[in-house]
Parts: C-alpha cells; sequence; structure tokens
C-alpha cells in the first residue's frame, strides 16, 4: 500500500532541498516522478536555497490534485509524487493527496512548513498531520540568531518582528520590506517586549 508522509521544518530548515532530493532518488532509476508546488514567487520550479532548482507543475488552490496525477497515470506510469510548499494547499487538496495513496496506489510525500509566523498550524498542516502515514521532522538544524535551534518563523517588517496580519504573505527571500526568519520560541515570545521585537 503507498503512503502520505509529512516532512516539515522551519524556514531555512532545507524542505525545498529535501523535496528535491527525493524527487531526483526517483527520477535517477529511470522512475516516473511528479514535482508539484503551489509558488506564487516562481512558477514552475521548485528552488531551493542552496542553488538547486527543478521543473515542476504548479497548482492552484482550486486544482483538483488527484485528478492531475491520474491524467498522468492514462498517459505514462507515476511511481511517486512530491508535493512541496504542501502548507500553502487547501485542506481539500490534502484529502486528494491521501486519495492518491490509497486509490491510485501512488506515494505521497509532502513537505512544508508546520505553523506560521503567529505558531498557528497551516489548515493545510494541520490536515496533513491528521491524514499522513507518516510525521517527519526534518533533521536539518536552522540556527536563530542567537545561535539556538529555530524553531518557529518570524514575519519581519521593516526589520521588526510582527504577529498580527494575514497567514500568506509573500516575503522577500533576500528583500528588506517584507522577509521571514527562522527563530527559536524564545526570541519568537519577545514580540511582547516592545524593547525587543527587532531582529538583527
Amino acid at each position: 500500500m503507498a503512503t502520505l508522509t509529512f516532512s516539515h521544518a522551519p524556514m531555512g530548515g532545507g524542505k525545498s532541498l529535501a523535496a528535491l532530493v527525493r524527487h531526483h532518488h526517483v527520477t535517477a532509476r529511470g522512475l516516473k516522478g511528479m514535482l508539484i508546488v503551489m509558488q506564487p514567487r516562481q512558477e514552475g520550479v521548485v528552488a531551493s536555497r542552496v542553488g538547486v532548482s527543478a521543473p515542476a507543475n504548479v497548482i492552484t488552490t482550486t486544482s483538483d490534485v488527484f485528478a492531475m496525477v491520474a491524467d498522468g497515470l492514462r498517459d505514462e506510469e507515476v511511481h511517486h509524487v512530491v508535493a512541496d510548499e504542501a502548507h500553502f494547499y487547501a485542506p481539500e487538496q490534502i484529502d486528494q493527496l491521501a486519495r492518491v495513496a490509497d486509490q491510485l496506489n501512488v506515494p505521497v510525500e509532502a513537505y512544508g512548513l508546520l505553523t506560521d509566523f503567529r505558531t498557528k498550524l497551516f489548515p493545510a498542516s494541520a490536515r496533513l498531520i491528521e491524514l499522513a502515514d507518516r510525521h517527519v521532522a526534518l533533521p536539518t538544524q536552522p540556527l536563530c540568531a542567537c545561535g539556538n535551534i529555530a524553531t518557529h518563523n518570524a514575519r519581519l517588517v521593516d526589520g521588526v518582528m510582527v504577529t498580527d496580519g494575514d497567514q500568506v504573505l509573500v516575503g522577500d527571500v533576500t528583500g528588506d520590506r517584507v522577509r521571514y526568519e527562522p527563530v527559536c520560541r524564545r526570541c519568537h515570545a519577545v514580540v511582547n517586549d516592545p524593547a525587543l521585537v527587532s531582529l538583527p
């Protein structure tokens, strides 16, 4: 029986890199892998911060992922599905990924964030926790600016950490206006102390 696996880590934790490595392992053996992503910044590509990238099938929140994989199976065999940025998916798309594993017998590995900048679960991540056969905390450990292991995600607007706002707001990976940083729980909590909200 095929399984649905959810691998998660905070920002900078190597999620996209792990997805790309997994996809490579499948395709390097001559098997057909389907790499999918919901990525508003750069369409048609899964890219990691270390410079590795690969073409991908881009979906929107209204895409039927089950139908997409089933259509792919009509043309040729699909041996594996790798879903990057899974926290951005709609919860019903997580149900569709589970159906891919259960009804099409195609293994699915989803990679994404567990929680947002407010320390709240993303709806898709919550659904993955409910449905996935396996949950994997990726072993890569990004560091907080204080030197501790980062476990949370911070949103910085003009260099100041905020904990209010829309759950999804695409930031700049290298820009300054809106950006995201991995932080430890203690540093995330300093937002309640106005004297300590600026991060390096």
